[in-house]
């Protein structure tokens, strides 16, 4: 039986200016092992390229890009949708912004990039593959912003998601979930950490978070905060890498 994607965070990208410097910097900090595969009608600009994808006990669970033309650097989180274009068309009118229309990424599905009311970037994936979601690398999302605001109808009527509030909404940790009652996110306010108001940062799982930001600091990159989940008492350590990417380091590896 196909595996339920629907609401799910199925994949993430990293666009990064130094390809070669993120993947040895995710290597020592994460474990990761990379894969590379020659895209022929490559989705961030066309015609044949390499593709690296990052690996961890053979499961595959983002792709590490060069920041492509008129994008953003930093990670990029995709979210299934039953239909990518059915989604799009409810952005706009829902006080968001269609980044990039629905687009064909060979072999893969269909994709688009829409930014949220408060600013926030996030993909809209639509599988056409059976490989089933990445579960290794990533934990639930982190969603970051100055306030305790989060743009629950945008995301309710684009996902399928519903938000459960915290009993100390200062505190944060309200926790997203998918149609079919999944955890796929939480939402930690007051910690925006970029220029606009909010923001998704993927939660990236290792096995000791102590040996993980030693690395991390070694490597340039910097601690900005520590958070606790108040739904789950785990801790969240947010991380700017030498890229100036911005991920959380959780102990789920």
């Amino acid at each position: 039986m196909p595996q339920d994607k629907s609401g799910q965070i199925v994949w993430h990208d990293l666009f990064s200016t130094d390809r070669q410097r993120s993947m040895t910097f995710y290597e020592r900090v994460a474990g990761w092992s990379f894969a590379v595969e020659h895209a022929t009608d490559f989705a961030w600009g066309g015609g044949q390229v390499d593709f690296v994808l990052a690996m961890l006990a053979n499961e595959a669970g983002a792709g590490f890009i060069e920041t492509p033309k008129g994008m953003s650097g930093g990670w990029l989180a995709y979210a299934e949708v039953p239909n990518v274009d059915s989604a799009s068309k409810y952005v706009e009118s829902l006080g968001g912004e269609v980044v990039r229309a629905p687009f064909d990424v060979p072999g893969v599905g269909r994709n688009a990039l829409v930014r949220d009311p408060l600013g926030a970037v996030v993909g809209i994936s639509q599988s056409q593959h059976a490989f089933p979601i990445p579960a290794r690398q990533f934990g639930n999302e982190i969603y970051l912003t100055g306030t305790s605001e989060f743009p629950t109808q945008f995301y309710s009527e684009v996902f399928g998601w519903s938000v459960s509030q915290p009993r100390d909404p200062q505190r944060g940790g309200a926790v997203i979930s998918s149609l079919s009652g999944k955890a796929v996110a939480h939402h930690l306010p007051g910690l925006s950490q970029t220029d606009v108001q909010a923001s998704w940062v993927p939660c990236i799982n290792v096995v000791d978070t102590a040996t993980a930001l030693q690395a991390a600091e070694a490597l340039d990159a910097s601690q900005l905060s520590k958070s606790v989940l108040e739904s789950t008492g785990e801790c969240r350590y947010l991380i700017r890498d030498p890229d100036g990417a911005l991920f959380c380091l959780s102990a789920g590896g």
